[in-house]
């Protein structure tokens, strides 16, 4: 099987990245992007977890301002992808990610739907937990989860809301390192004391001496290969335990 694009919903409206298994489906897994969109990194990742029986749907989440963005990870791509990513809305960004759950679950049957975040996209999965109702939520070292700043975090982080996850009933999984410039050790023990407070279930991991963007290959100076291969076996484990 080979990834396609293809909309969810209303013609004209979202896009997602589809990738399904050649055999059963064991479940869905939403993907959201870093802010350098559904690139060449995100379509291997849904590839990976196809190869493993999951529907993986990625969507476009900047489909409003550029359609089909895939960036790289020079310099001059970062600020392109700063520029979409401050011209998203909280809202806007719950629209689109309840189309991505709603054709998640016509894909699995009976099976469950995660919701798995790069980044920013970690802070959208965190952000669609607090409003939709799925199995899982992943996160690799999100960001604005205690803080605002920009539009798509809106005037409340996601986790002051921690209560709403609880109630949308998502296991949620987190990943960071140790020397992430974004996600200071201050603030991911703060969220898993809102979590812990919340009464979320949860494992928040950090990883020693791995940086921000430690799962992804296509960043050779950020990649930890033994932090990677140690957090998706984590997340294939969860999959399997809550999917």
């Amino acid at each position: 099987m080979t990834g396609q694009w293809e909309t969810l919903g209303e013609t004209g409206g979202v896009e997602a990245y589809v990738h399904r298994p050649a055999g059963d489906v064991r479940g869905a897994v939403v993907v959201c992007s870093e802010l350098y969109g559904v690139n060449a990194y995100v379509r291997d990742t849904c590839a990976e977890l196809a190869a493993s029986g999951y529907v993986a749907l990625a969507p476009d989440y900047y489909w409003r301002s550029a359609r089909r963005t895939g960036l790289g990870y020079s310099a001059e791509e970062r600020d392109d992808g700063l520029v979409l990513m401050r011209a998203l809305d909280r809202d806007e960004l719950v629209a689109d990610a309840s189309a991505a759950l709603a054709a998640a679950r016509t894909e699995t049957g009976e099976r469950g739907v995660a919701f798995l975040g790069l980044s920013m996209g970690g802070h959208i999965a965190v952000r669609a937990a607090t409003e939709l109702s799925f199995e899982l939520a992943v996160l690799f070292y999100p960001g604005w989860l205690l803080n605002s700043g920009f539009p798509l975090v809106g005037p409340v982080p996601p986790l002051e809301t921690s209560e709403r996850i609880t109630a949308g009933g998502a296991f949620l999984l987190g990943f960071r390192g140790e020397l992430d410039h974004i996600i200071p050790a201050e603030e991911w023990e703060q969220a898993e004391r809102q979590l812990t407070e919340a009464k979320v279930p949860h494992e928040l991991v950090t990883y020693p001496g791995a940086r921000h963007g430690f799962a992804c290959a296509d960043r050779p100076d950020d990649h930890d290969p033994q932090a990677s291969a140690d957090a998706w076996r984590k997340v294939y484990a969860a999959l399997e335990s809550h999917l």
